[in-house]
């Protein structure tokens, strides 16, 4: 091999082991490095949520505070869900918002093992079935200011074990409660081991009240029509403007926007039509359809009741603020649908408890329930007239 041959030859085989000893070195280097921390996630897993705020307008259309635990509650809980405190301390608890039944589902083609938290914002958790490993805080005193708490609350659940595998031996009372109908889905059973032994449900079950702003406003003017604005600037998904007296019932439909003005409904309607124009809501928004029967079984008495309200769909951005939600594992679908109710002290409403006050006409009072407090707030505001000075506590 002539002397310039071997040259060349020596700096290709020189090149060829240089390109193998970096290759090596680069496999080694990426081997030994550390991974990137991946978030764990539940394969075939998918958990749905249905739940409700509840609040009532002032008369500028925001949210005002009322006892949202006092007076009687929308349907007693079996007296196996746990609670934060006692009754006396839920009558001395007022808030802007009432938070109702969120119920979490749980859907898996095989057992799965999960943690839950739920925070919430400016608020408390007040119930809740099964047993939860921390719920925070523990305490509080009595008469709390909502909006002075240091923190908002909180719930946890560890090691919930999803399976198909569960017989579904659910607890049950002799008591009626609307507890039960949020059970008729096909969701997956699940199991929660408790101090006094093992717990086993179709859902997690919570529910508190929080001094926090609604997402909207509901401002009303003198014939009764409203103005819905939305407070965070997304669109509300849908609105209906809803009311009843007696027997008689009307509503009207707004289906999206920022802004959204409603005339004032006829009353002329029915709730079975409604019910059905709203079950097909609740599926738009991601819900199986026996999730939407089972909400709906469990508020029409409520929603549908005397007066007037702005039932409407939650901006999801709103409510995953509200109330923030970790599941580890991630479940590869998410779906939470709330439903937010606002009850509108209309001038009808205005005069009707007005005279029912002067007359001392309970049965009519009765009809409001536990928003008659703040109503009557509001009528005892209302400017002096000539016909409504004792009813209007002037």
């Amino acid at each position: 091999m002539k002397l310039r041959d071997s040259v060349v030859f020596a700096r290709k085989t020189w090149r060829l082991r240089l390109f193998f000893l970096s290759a090596l070195a680069l496999a080694v280097m990426c081997f030994a490095a550390p991974h990137a921390p991946q978030e764990s996630h539940a394969t075939g897993l998918t958990v749905h949520e249905w739940g409700t705020f509840t609040g009532i307008a002032g008369e500028q259309g925001k949210a005002i505070e009322w006892a949202a635990y006092g007076g009687a509650e929308p349907f007693d809980l079996p007296r196996f869900v746990e609670h934060l405190s006692t009754v006396t301390f839920k009558t001395g608890l007022r808030g802007t918002i009432r938070m109702e039944t969120p119920v979490m589902y749980f859907y898996s083609p095989q057992e799965v093992t999960v943690s839950v938290k739920v925070g919430f914002s400016q608020g408390l958790i007040t119930e809740w079935y099964p047993h939860a490993a921390t719920v925070q805080p523990h305490q509080v005193p009595l008469m709390v200011n909502l909006d002075q708490l240091p923190a908002g609350g909180s719930i946890e659940w560890d090691n919930v074990r999803v399976s198909p595998n569960l017989p579904g031996e659910f607890p049950r009372e002799d008591a009626e409660s609307r507890y039960y109908a949020a059970r008729e889905t096909a969701a997956t059973p699940l199991f929660v081991k408790a101090p006094s032994g093992e717990e086993q449900e179709k859902f997690l079950f919570y529910r508190g009240v929080s001094a926090a702003e609604l997402p909207l406003t509901a401002r009303q003017n003198d014939r009764g029509d409203l103005l819905v604005t939305s407070l965070s600037g997304e669109q509300i998904p849908a609105v209906v403007y809803f009311e009843r007296r007696g027997n008689q019932v009307g509503y009207r439909w707004s289906r999206a926007g920022s802004e959204v003005p409603l005339e004032a409904p006829v009353l002329g309607s029915n709730v079975d039509s409604l019910c059905d124009e709203l079950e097909r809501v609740l599926i738009d928004q991601g819900l199986y359809p026996d999730e939407a029967q089972a909400m709906l079984a469990t508020w029409r008495d409520s929603w549908f009741e005397e007066g007037s309200r702005l039932i409407y769909i939650v901006p999801r951005g709103f409510a995953d603020k509200l109330l923030p939600l970790a599941i580890d594992p991630a479940p590869p679908e998410l779906v939470r649908v709330f439903v937010g109710r606002l009850e509108i002290v209309s001038p009808t409403t205005v005069r009707e408890v007005a005279a029912a006050v002067k007359t001392r006409n309970v049965a009519m009072l009765n009809r409001y329930g536990r928003f008659l407090e703040p109503i009557l707030q509001i009528v005892r505001a209302q400017p002096p007239n000539p016909g409504c000075v004792n009813a209007c506590g002037k």
